[in-house]
């Protein structure tokens, strides 16, 4: 990885930094203001103002303070750009993790296709196939909620004490604490898509 001289991060390193330049050059820009004008109103010189709108340094939280005085809105009001990003995460077809998950039975590949999305609910995407060969298992057991989408052959779903014959285009969600799992595979390769939430 590329650094500076100084060995400090890049600037396409510094994503705070970038959200918060972009957010007062916006307000600036809103208020008519030069970067002359937001300098001498903050009492920062030119080049300083152009570092911060250009993301290439950490402010201090004095000129932070001073900007936001100089622009009449809320320190919080500089960092709205920042707290607005979303987090994503793009798998291309064929590439997803394969997944050694706990009760993984023989035949069962799993494929974890996302991961890595901050929030207060967990969500991990599956593309799991069962192969000819695949054993049954129906005591899979786990908190949250889970979804099943059907894409390629059948099977006999278990949930809680009943079985659900799922074909392609058939969709399946459930408490995951119940007792679930594939009771039968009737057509191979099965092939579905499991979301699970937590």
């Amino acid at each position: 990885m590329l650094r500076t001289a100084s060995n400090a991060p890049l600037a396409e390193e510094r994503p705070l930094e970038k959200a918060l330049g972009y957010q007062i050059r916006m307000l600036r820009r809103e208020r008519d203001l030069s970067v002359g004008d937001l300098a001498a109103a903050a009492g920062i010189s030119q080049g300083m103002i152009s570092k911060i709108e250009n993301g290439t340094i950490s402010p201090s939280l004095a000129s932070i303070n001073a900007i936001a005085s100089a622009l009449n809105v809320p320190i919080t009001g500089l960092f709205t750009a920042f707290e607005e990003t979303r987090d994503c995460s793009h798998v291309k077809r064929g590439q997803g993790v394969p997944i050694e998950r706990r009760g993984i039975k023989v035949g069962h590949l799993y494929e974890l296709l996302g991961g890595g999305i901050r929030g207060d609910v967990v969500v991990q995407p599956y593309l799991i196939t069962l192969k000819g060969e695949a054993e049954t298992y129906t005591s899979f057991q786990h908190d949250g909620t889970e979804f099943i989408y059907m894409l390629s052959g059948q099977v006999l779903y278990h949930h809680s004490g009943q079985d659900y014959h799922l074909e392609p285009g058939d969709a399946l969600m459930f408490d995951s604490n119940g007792l679930h799992g594939p009771a039968k595979v009737l057509e191979a390769p099965a092939s579905y898509l499991a979301i699970i939430s937590s």
